[in-house]
């Protein structure tokens, strides 16, 4: 069996892939950096005996997303993990418009692509999306990530809804970590607020998730108890505990 990991040069995306791996899932691995799939190659096949194929790809490029569907797809995967995608914190009007439009390409045009994709030409299995809990509400200088990520969230609910009464042998699940210690802050050029949670925690929660009936993994009992919380507190004091803890970042 195959599994498909996008992002998986580092991150979640990265110890997602060693987990699999060391369940004896073979791996289709793609991310950006050639050099970091290789090598990532290299580890998991010594350390486990599995076969990983490398297909590089930036999806940001729409071209690039279909080609990785249809490499991908000979291979026949039961699991697609959709992780690839950045945030950028700023305010809206001083973020490069070129910049963010990079950002909903992958974080939402590439996800939304290979989840429907997927969805059609896999027989049984399961495709994880990578949401986040920013997604659960507007977050002020992270309002376009967020928004990215609420659109992924939804689209995750709704299509696997779908599938149970048209094609239940597919499903979709969705993880929604709080902050998780990747390169994330890096790319968006900021030190964290929160102290976060290990990628490797996210990536036994999603792991685990992946072969459970639950739909939605959120990794940290405390952002658990935040989005209980969430469902009570008015959106005006959402979004200004949301901004203070923004620009401490």
């Amino acid at each position: 069996m195959y599994a498909l990991v996008t992002g998986a040069t580092s991150g979640i995306g990265k110890e997602i892939a060693r987990l699999l791996a060391k369940r004896n899932i073979d791996l289709i691995l793609t991310a950006r950096r050639v050099k970091e799939l290789e090598t990532l190659k290299t580890e998991l096949e010594a350390a486990h005996g599995i076969r990983a194929v490398v297909i590089p790809a930036d999806l940001s490029d729409r071209a690039a997303v279909a080609k990785l569907h249809e490499q991908a797809s000979a291979l026949k995967p039961e699991i697609v993990v959709n992780n690839a995608g950045f945030g950028i914190v700023d305010h809206f009007i001083d973020i490069p418009l070129e910049k963010e439009i990079g950002m909903i390409e992958t974080n939402i045009v590439a996800l939304h692509a290979l989840t429907k994709l997927f969805a059609r030409s896999m027989e049984k299995g399961t495709i994880l999306n990578v949401a986040s809990m920013a997604g659960f509400l507007p977050t002020p200088r992270m309002a376009s990530y967020a928004a990215t990520k609420s659109y992924v969230y939804s689209l995750s609910m709704a299509v696997d809804h779908e599938l149970g009464h048209v094609k239940p042998a597919v499903r979709v699940k969705v993880l929604c970590p709080g902050p998780v210690d990747t390169g994330f802050a890096d790319v968006a050029g900021v030190t964290m607020a929160l102290k976060g949670i290990s990628a490797e925690h996210c990536a036994k929660v999603a792991v685990k998730g992946l072969f459970s009936k639950r739909r939605v993994m959120i990794p940290d009992w405390k952002m658990r108890l935040t989005k209980f919380f969430l469902r009570f507190a008015p959106v005006s004091l959402a979004l200004s505990v949301s901004y203070g803890l923004q620009r401490k970042k």
